[in-house]
C-alpha cells in the first residue's frame, strides 16, 4: 500500500511507516509522541469484500480492554504496550477494507486489490486534513 501514497506526503512531519506485525515496534516509536497516527489495515468482513471504511479509533476502550501482548499487531495490543511504556496513543484515525478471506495465500483478493486506490485516496485526504489542522511547524 505504501508505494501506492502519493510522494508529497514523504516530508518531515509525515513518516509513513509498514509495521507488518511488528506491533511492539510502533509502540517504541510512538513513544516519540507524534501528533497522530494513521492505521491502514484489514478489518472483519461486514459483508462486502473490499469496502474501504474510515473511522477514529476509540482509544479509550481500545486501551482499557487490551492485554500486553508484545507480538500482538491489533491496535489495543499496541496502545497497552505503548501506555505499560509510559506513553499515551496519539490521536488515530483507522482506514481499514473489509476482508474477503482469511485462507493462506499470497496477494490480495480480487475486491480487496480493486480497493487499493481508493483507501489511497482516503489516506490522502485523512493526512492532509490532519496536516491542516496541525501546529506543528506553523509560525
Amino acid at each position: 500500500m505504501i508505494r501506492h501514497v502519493s510522494k508529497e506526503f514523504a516530508e518531515t512531519r509525515v513518516q509513513v511507516v509498514d509495521y507488518g506485525i511488528r506491533g511492539m515496534h510502533l509502540a517504541y516509536d510512538l513513544l516519540d509522541e507524534c501528533e497522530a497516527l494513521v492505521l491502514v489495515d484489514a478489518v472483519p468482513n461486514q459483508g462486502e469484500p473490499g469496502t474501504v471504511h474510515v473511522f477514529e479509533a476509540d482509544l479509550e476502550s481500545l486501551t482499557s480492554t487490551a492485554r500486553l501482548d508484545a507480538h500482538a499487531m491489533d491496535p489495543g495490543a499496541v496502545f497497552a504496550s505503548l501506555t505499560a511504556l509510559g506513553g499515551t496513543p496519539p490521536y488515530t484515525v483507522v482506514i481499514g477494507c473489509e476482508i474477503d478471506s482469511v485462507e493462506e495465500g499470497i496477494g490480495l483478493s480480487d475486491a480487496v486489490g480493486a480497493a487499493v486506490p481508493e483507501a489511497v485516496r482516503a489516506i490522502e485526504i485523512v493526512v492532509t486534513d490532519l496536516l491542516a489542522r496541525s501546529t506543528v511547524g506553523k509560525g
